[in-house]
């Protein structure tokens, strides 16, 4: 059979079109990144609601609006890691064998800790190939002190910055003589009770400690036992570190005993915590938390919380730090035009950006800890444009730090990579 020879100039007009077909191929794959959280089990609810908020912040922002680097969409890929640290090694490994290279996760610190380490691990035997942990919520200091790592970002207050701010209020109560600290039994509770008790050593040495008390992280079903013990100690104001299931039994049970006292937190709202307490909670509960809630700052973020309860009507923008995260590292990526890991992590050191509340906010490159303004704010329904669980309640602000005043020394050595 006679062969047909194909003309030296077509055949390099074929080549150049499949190189070109291929190179507009690989420009619109999507960025994928992981979202690893609880999305099963006893803190399904916190995971579930942060994933809802991730999504819907890459597609408000930038899918809907073309995507990003030049067309290129953002997809989230949730991660279960069931809140395991055993789990959360589980899941890294396929993160890894999918090529995710970007996990953002923040519930708990003891997984944040477990997967620190293992990232620091695989980064150090796979160069190249490196994974870039993106921390929106667990505040253990250790992360950006002891453990601190260039791998490692951390867009949350972590807490000891958090009850540096809590302590100043509560010392300004002169009416609190005795206090009742309680918490889940890891790294993060501990860290709450330790730093607590030291700041009102030398700001109330007056406030006398009547309990200090751990409980098992997720296994407690009913908090009466220990909501007994509070209300025999006489304490005149409790500080718990408790979230997701723990903080809802409980505030449960803080109902139940008629306990009239303020109540510090992290993380006593939203995500049905705020629903149970009610009216019950009212003037009660107290959360230090960072970006503003009520009243609303600007139009732009009145607008966000619109879109998204318009979107999921039985839900509430409870972690505006996730949308300061995602559009800092898009940032990052669209600066360098790059999704590498590694340029990401250049990029955000030191970077300053403006929030949908129109407050700049500072990475520091030293040890990858951000810097926002913090606020103490109470449960409420006065004043309430934006409410909680659809419950008529929510949280108003009366007390505001500006971020350079949040902003303490660092004992990080951070060990940085070369390239």
């Amino acid at each position: 059979m006679k062969k047909t020879k194909i003309p030296i100039f077509i055949n390099g007009l074929l080549i150049t079109l499949i190189a070109s077909f291929g190179i507009n191929t690989s420009a619109q794959e999507p960025v994928r990144i992981a979202f690893m959280d609880p999305l099963s089990g006893a803190f399904a609810a916190i995971g579930t609601s942060g994933l809802k908020q991730l999504q819907f912040a890459a597609d408000y922002f930038y899918n809907s609006k073309g995507g990003i680097l030049d067309g290129r969409m953002i997809e989230i890929v949730p991660l279960d890691n069931k809140q395991s640290p055993t789990e959360t090694q589980i899941q890294f490994r396929r993160a890894v064998s999918e090529e995710l290279r970007i996990i953002f996760q923040g519930n708990s610190s003891a997984v944040a800790n477990t997967l620190n380490q293992t990232i620091n691990r695989h980064n150090r035997r796979n160069p190249g190939q490196e994974v870039l942990q993106i921390n929106y919520s667990a505040v253990d200091p250790i992360l950006t002190e002891e453990n601190c790592s260039f791998w490692h970002f951390r867009f949350d207050a972590h807490a000891a910055m958090k009850l540096n701010v809590l302590t100043d209020y509560i010392a300004m109560e002169e009416s609190i003589k005795s206090m009742y600290i309680i918490g889940q039994d890891y790294s993060f509770g501990q860290a709450v009770s330790d730093i607590s008790i030291s700041l009102l050593a030398k700001k109330r040495p007056d406030i006398e400690i009547v309990g200090n008390e751990f409980h098992p992280i997720g296994q407690v079903k009913d908090f009466t036992p220990y909501v007994t013990k509070i209300v025999s100690s006489g304490a005149d104001a409790v500080i718990t570190g408790n979230f997701g299931a723990d903080m809802v039994s409980l505030a449960k049970s803080i109902i139940d005993s008629g306990l009239d006292i303020p109540i510090y937190t992290f993380y006593a709202a939203y995500d049905g915590i705020t629903a149970t307490l009610g009216a019950d909670g009212k003037n009660k509960i107290h959360l230090i938390h960072n970006e503003t809630s009520n009243p609303i700052p600007t139009e732009r973020r009145k607008d966000y919380i619109r879109a998204y309860k318009a979107a999921n009507p039985n839900r509430d923008v409870t972690q505006p730090r996730l949308v300061n995260a995602l559009q800092m590292i898009v940032q990052a990526m669209e600066q360098t035009q790059s999704t590498d890991p590694y340029d990401i992590a250049l990029a955000l050191e030191d970077m300053r950006f403006t929030t949908l509340s129109d407050e700049e906010i500072w990475m520091r490159g030293d040890d990858h800890q951000i810097f926002q303004s913090l606020h103490i704010s109470v449960q409420t329904d006065e004043g309430i444009e934006f409410d909680a669980d659809n419950s008529g309640f929510g949280l108003f602000s009366k007390f505001h730090v500006p971020a350079e005043e949040t902003i303490i020394e660092t004992s990080c050595q951070m060990r940085r990579p070369r390239r």
